[in-house]
């Protein structure tokens, strides 16, 4: 059986969601599918190489045309 987050399936139950649908949207909002702090990182850190790729394709394309004007 999958981790299910116990205070969701109690909020669902609350509301009136059936007890199958409560089990099952808890096991889909349950630790196993949410990002961890090391997942976020990695996001950050292929972010932050993307922009720095940007900004030289930027530049690549942006000082050859300023030579031209000058």
């Amino acid at each position: 059986m999958a981790i299910m987050i116990s205070k969701v399936y109690e909020a669902f139950r609350t509301v009136g969601v059936s007890e199958e649908n409560a089990r099952k949207a808890a096991e889909a909002l349950s630790s196993e599918t949410l990002p961890t702090k090391a997942d976020i990182q990695d996001i950050q850190k292929e972010l932050l190489v993307l922009k720095w790729m940007l900004a030289v394709v930027v530049a690549a394309t942006v000082i050859p045309l300023l030579k031209g004007v000058i």
